[in-house]
């Protein structure tokens, strides 16, 4: 009997993923002829037909479907086998692949990278910005180590941990903000003129639920997808938007505006798949995480309902 190799399992997966024998071994750098006669060999190894040749593009049979997906799941396992030996516990070395959503580039990925750096200069950051519901499939598939974004119903086999609650407030220009000690009625909102972020952020939707919820038919003169042009916008304009007070707080040119009743909080998470091997960089990324909202007055989440104080970190 042939004996089953790694490399006969990437070249299954690969098969699998283009549907074709010469896309797939284009993308592994080997011949065509030699693809087909491992993936042979595989099948003659285990005794049952993986890949269905018969019709246009080269299918998984059902046999081949129940393989595959615990091929990557073994593979998976393996890669995080590697990093596990190679985990240096003093952090002299290491790496870390963090996913964060859009807007927390704007105020809190400079001060954690700052902080990893001064405190672990060995350790190599690999920054992702996306979508959450991306993100939490990135850690499922171990393409990541670490997430942060906010708590919400997460795919199963993902945990958050709860980082700190962020609050909103409409921002304007210092210049033109009012001067009253007394919050803005949400009803008044209908007389101010908008800059928001375009409705691909998360925070946007918050923002149109809490319209919505008061019924407020706001006068949006410009959407932007980024939040340096926002605040850039209102800077230089007599225009009002709506951002984390953190972000408020780091631009002295901007200047929050309360609502009665205001903008409902959100808390942000740092978000890992459960069981996943949690490395040196991890840990200490997690325990500095903490310490830096703590550091920067950020509200902190709300205890579950019944509960005492928060348990302790992970190494602490």
């Amino acid at each position: 009997m042939a004996v089953l190799e790694l490399r006969h399992l990437r070249y299954l997966l690969a098969v699998a993923e283009h549907g074709n024998f010469t896309r797939a071994a284009e993308d592994l750098h080997i011949s065509q002829p030699t693809l087909s006669q491992q993936i042979k060999q595989l099948e003659r190894t285990l005794g049952v037909q993986l890949l269905d040749r018969t019709g246009r593009t080269v299918r998984l049979t059902d046999a081949g479907a129940v393989y595959t997906d615990h091929a990557r799941r073994a593979l998976r396992d393996l890669a995080a086998a590697e990093r596990a030996v190679h985990d240096v516990q003093d952090l002299s070395r290491g790496h870390l692949r963090l996913g964060v959503t859009p807007t927390f580039t704007a105020y809190l990925v400079g001060p954690l990278t700052a902080e990893l750096h001064t405190r672990h200069p060995g350790v190599s950051l690999t920054l992702t910005e996306t979508t959450q519901d991306r993100i939490e499939a990135a850690l499922l598939a171990d393409d990541l180590d670490l997430g942060i974004a906010f708590a919400q119903t997460h795919l199963p086999g993902i945990t958050p941990t709860p980082l700190f609650t962020e609050t909103l407030s409409l921002v304007a220009a210092a210049q033109h903000a009012p001067t009253t000690p007394h919050p803005l009625p949400a009803h008044a909102l209908k007389d101010h003129q908008l800059a928001l972020l375009s409705t691909d952020f998360a925070t946007r939707g918050h923002i149109d639920v809490y319209f919505a919820d008061h019924r407020i038919a706001p006068r949006i003169t410009v959407e932007a997808n980024s939040i340096q042009a926002l605040t850039e916008i209102v800077r230089r304009t007599d225009l009002t938007t709506v951002l984390p007070d953190a972000i408020t707080h780091d631009h002295p040119h901007l200047a929050p505006i309360p609502l009665d009743p205001p903008l409902p909080a959100r808390t942000v998470t740092l978000l890992h798949r459960q069981s996943a091997y949690r490395s040196a960089a991890t840990r200490a990324f997690t325990q500095l995480a903490h310490d830096l909202v703590h550091t920067r007055g950020y509200t902190p989440p709300p205890c579950p309902s019944g509960s005492g104080p928060a348990e302790s970190l992970p190494g602490r």
